[in-house]
């Protein structure tokens, strides 16, 4: 199944098209506003960010890119995408990447930690949802009171086109 967090570790995660466990932890359930039993698949999100070191590879740059061709990002979204290294950045501008995420509404950024750790002005607001390719979405991760979902490229794509935590098997 294409998993997606709905908690406050990476391994407080569900298949997308699942229910979250009846033994959640009331914690994490609470911070991030779900019940045990509810479904994560068509939260709305604020802020999809693909990239940096962790998941900012030029193979999930490729990933992401076939979901966002042709596509927009939704009007609410910010999205961002951060290669993960100048290489891995050159590599994609060469290969056009940078204009399938640009022309769909993506912004395209340097090399470097951006949103993935929020100690830099791009921080989530308290309350803020992002669909993240980071490997860490503990309470505060990316700014006081940000909500972090992690999911894959391909995912954090789907959900900026859609506006929501989506199965980007129905993208595809």
């Amino acid at each position: 199944s294409v998993l997606v967090t709905w908690g406050i570790n990476p391994g407080q995660s569900v298949g997308i098209s699942e229910a979250i466990g009846a033994d959640a932890d009331a914690e994490a359930l609470e911070f991030m506003g779900f019940r045990p039993g509810g479904r994560v698949a068509g939260t709305r999100i604020d802020v999809a960010f693909i990239g940096s070191c962790t998941n900012g590879r030029l193979s999930d740059l490729e990933e992401a890119a076939r979901v966002a061709q042709g596509r927009r990002v939704a009007p609410h979204v910010k999205a961002l995408v951060v290669p993960g290294s100048q290489a891995v950045s050159q590599a994609a501008e060469a290969r056009g990447l940078h204009h399938v995420f640009t022309e769909a509404g993506f912004e395209w950024r340097g090399a470097g930690c951006s949103m993935c750790l929020g100690m830099n002005p791009d921080q989530l607001k308290p309350g803020q949802r992002c669909a993240a390719t980071s490997n860490r979405n503990f309470e505060g991760r990316q700014g006081t009171g940000g909500r972090t979902h992690l999911v894959s490229p391909a995912m954090a794509a789907a959900a900026a086109v859609s506006g929501r935590l989506a199965d980007v098997r129905d993208l595809i």
